[in-house]
């Protein structure tokens, strides 16, 4: 899913939460948590209701700070990664590990 600018929040369970990303495979929800996590944030799952058993199972993540906006708190670069440099969309979206200044690069 790419950053999307909507601000979208609602429940996960009786918790309020800020919605960070729907409809998330295994793998991109443990990026996800484990990135938040590091940044201080208290992360909450929800699996999704599946119609049926051979569905894979998709995620619903989401952080209980109602202010948290993916969109903002990367493009402001106020993300770390786990070594310390700001995470850019794309590494945000898992393009690349590069987190150099720019937010895209120039295609010849």
């Amino acid at each position: 899913m790419a950053l999307d600018g909507k601000h979208t929040f609602g429940s996960i369970g009786d918790t309020r939460v800020s919605f960070v990303e729907k409809k998330i495979d295994e793998p991109r929800k443990e990026f996800l948590k484990e990135l938040l996590e590091f940044n201080g944030f208290e992360v909450i799952i929800e699996e999704e209701k599946r119609k049926s058993e051979e569905e894979s199972l998709l995620y619903t993540l989401g952080v209980t700070d109602m202010t948290f906006n993916p969109v903002i708190w990367v493009y402001e670069r106020k993300l770390k990664t786990f070594d310390g440099r700001k995470v850019t969309a794309d590494y945000w979206n898992q393009v690349s590990t590069e987190t150099a200044p720019q937010y895209w690069q120039k295609r010849r």
